[in-house]
């Protein structure tokens, strides 16, 4: 008689089976219907092949299309699929890693002399779709690590070896499926009849492991689906997310521009750019004074000192760009990579009583880290990039309701600035890999409970992920979901008892006894330009009036009326409105259309009658004409809008 064993479902439900039963097989006796849509199963907390047997009494969930997990098992299965299609049509290929992203995959490939050309593309996904229909199982082995190194010599596939060099024996696996065999970790779906739609997306280059003195291999993205229509309305997303790409928006509204002469990475702000910039940073700064933030300014560059005593240059030296000598011996200088070794100086350049704490430094501090040329992307991967940055250095009873104070304002900039829908990340130390951080499992503990219970009392929707936390400590990362239902993370609060170890920084406590602060980091933008891209793309450069560059057009009917608008200018700009004369010498109706390509929200039109009666008539972007307003009415609606936006929520 075979052993039976307990498997524990997600509702809590208790289920009896034979030991060596599949995640399949359970979702078979549960429904017929469910065991179509299976994927994978994830056992004891780790996502496992549906196919896979499960020896031992465990929790089990069954994920599908409708799971993250699901999804990231399909594009991981895609991967393989495309390889084998590769394979097939270009023998000899070679492969690197082809893992899921968050939408799709990607395979790292290395063609040896052919080029692959974009109109290949379709060739590729015919061959894939082909080989899904012939229902291949996708079937794991455990394989010892000689046979492993022999197999990939045979092939002579270096970069699978390089993989294997890495690999202890006992843990390797290979996956097969046709007639295609790859070293992988899994899971994977039960077989490739699911994928039914498929789409190459892009070609581009990258380096073996990231380093530039390697060889540049093709990756290749992709997106496949279970359905074909959800691959139709994918592509119709995609068209739209063109029409949004914050590099097209920003260089029609005139906001940004790069320079190769200035360097890759290194945005350029046009002035209506600058104007932009400006008004988050007088709204930020506005509500960082009502919370109680003092405003500093540091240095462009740091002594390479600073970074070794933070621990950021060991950790993120690579990172940077290189240090800068002087003529003193010894001398080194980097451009700053970050700010908050700076704020721990500023903090310690007198003594501190607890009756001072919390203090709170905030600082727009511009800082540069070298990405490579290949990862650069419009404003959301550059350089030289500015972060809203503060450093909050309290008690440690403090710590919870300061963190609860800084979740207020994220939330409070989310809201005015039109992000309803997001969840906040609890990104916590990995427990199994300690010694990729720096600081005492109590000092760890203590920072990962302030979090979760701040996040809990807030009623935060929450994931936890292990292993996210940064090297100093635990964090809270906000994804947010923009118009087109892609995940940002914007803002970040992390609980550090690292740095002020660190730099010694110290307080007199009421026992008269010296104390370490703790240090709280937090960047509700994160960085000024990748903030400004996400909220591009997010409302396709239809700003919220308080942060529109241009808020106003003000349109004669002819030079006759310029004098008129002029004046007119003069007064809405002493009254905060923003904007120009368009005294062009085109019919009226072509400087409204032009004005409402160029996204202005508000459309003033002067002529004859608005300036003998000191009137205008006013048109609205996307609403039409709102009829004929005295200016000092103008100015009190306009100011209403804005008041109405920003203080609705504080």
């Amino acid at each position: 008689m075979s052993k039976q064993i307990k498997i524990t479902l997600p509702d809590g439900s208790v289920r009896e089976y034979e030991k060596g039963t599949t995640g399949l097989q359970i979702a078979a006796s549960i429904s017929e219907g469910l065991a179509r849509n299976v994927l994978a199963a994830k056992v004891n907390g780790q996502v496992w092949d549906a196919t896979r047997p499960i020896q031992e009494d465990s929790t089990l969930q069954l994920l599908t299309w409708n799971d993250g997990e699901g999804k990231n098992t399909f594009w991981h299965s895609s991967a393989h699929l495309m390889a084998e299609a590769l394979e097939e049509l270009y023998p000899g290929t070679k492969f690197g890693i082809g893992p899921p992203i968050e939408t799709g995959f990607y395979y790292d490939v290395d063609f040896g002399d052919h080029k692959l050309e974009g109109e290949e593309l379709e060739k590729i996904e015919q061959k894939m779709i082909e080989l899904a229909k012939q229902k291949s199982e996708y079937i794991r082995k455990e394989v010892s690590k000689a046979d492993a190194l022999a197999y990939f010599q045979e092939k002579g596939d270096e970069y699978k070896l390089d993989l294997l060099e890495g690999l202890e024996d006992g843990s390797i696996t290979f996956y097969e499926q046709g007639n295609f065999t790859d070293l992988c970790r899994g899971p994977h779906i039960p077989n490739t009849g699911f994928i039914k739609a498929v789409k190459l997306t892009n070609i581009a280059g990258a380096y073996w492991r990231g380093d530039e003195k390697r060889k540049m291999l093709t990756r290749i993205y992709g997106v496949t689906f279970p359905k074909a229509q959800e691959l139709k309305d994918y592509l119709t997303l995609l068209e739209e997310a063109k029409k949004r790409d914050h590099r097209k928006i920003g260089r029609e509204l005139e906001l940004f521009t790069f320079s190769e002469k200035v360097g890759m990475g290194l945005p350029l702000w046009l002035p209506k750019g600058t104007l932009l910039r400006e008004r988050l940073i007088s709204f930020m700064k506005k509500a960082q004074d009502k919370s109680g933030y003092q405003q500093v300014t540091t240095p462009h560059i740091g002594s390479k000192v600073l970074y070794e005593t933070s621990g950021h240059y060991e950790k993120y030296g690579k990172d940077s760009f290189q240090p800068i000598t002087t003529p003193h011996e010894g001398e080194a200088f980097l451009l700053k990579p970050m700010n908050c070794p700076h704020h721990c100086e500023i903090y310690k350049h007198k003594p501190r009583s607890y009756k001072d704490l919390p203090i709170r430094y905030a600082e727009f501090g511009t800082v540069y880290r070298y990405e490579q040329s290949g990862e650069l992307h419009g404003l959301t991967r550059v350089r030289g990039f500015t972060q809203d940055d503060a450093h909050i250095f309290c008690r440690p009873d403090q710590v919870k309701e300061e963190f609860i104070k800084v979740i207020d304002l994220v939330l409070y900039v989310f809201k005015a600035l039109g992000f309803q829908d997001y969840t906040a990340q609890i990104s916590l130390r990995d427990p199994e890999n300690k010694q990729k951080y720096i600081g005492t499992d109590e000092a760890w503990e203590k920072a990962e409970a302030a979090i979760i219970e701040a996040a809990a009392e807030k009623g935060l929707e929450t994931v936890t992920e292990l292993g996210e936390a940064a090297f100093y400590g635990p964090k809270l990362d906000f994804m947010v979901k923009d118009a087109l239902g892609r995940k940002w993370q914007l803002g970040t609060i992390q609980v550090d008892y690292q740095l002020p170890e660190r730099f010694q920084l110290e307080y007199i406590g009421s026992d008269n006894q010296k104390h370490r602060p703790v240090m709280i980091h937090r960047a509700p933008f994160g960085s000024l330009e990748r903030f400004v891209a996400v909220l591009i793309e997010h409302c396709a450069g239809d700003f919220p009036l308080w942060l529109a560059p241009e808020q106003i057009n003000i349109l004669p009917i002819s030079e006759k009326y310029i004098g008129y608008a002029e004046e007119l200018k003069g007064i809405l700009e002493d009254a905060g409105i923003t904007g120009n004369i368009d005294n062009r010498d085109e019919k009226i109706g072509r400087k409204i259309r032009d004005a409402e390509v160029k996204k202005v929200p508000f459309m003033l039109i002067v002529g004859e009658k608005e300036q003998e009666e000191r009137k205008i008539s006013i048109r609205k972007r996307g609403e039409g004409d709102l009829g004929s307003f005295s200016i000092e009415d103008f100015i009190k609606y306009f100011q209403g809008i804005i008041s109405e936006s920003l203080n609705k929520e504080e």
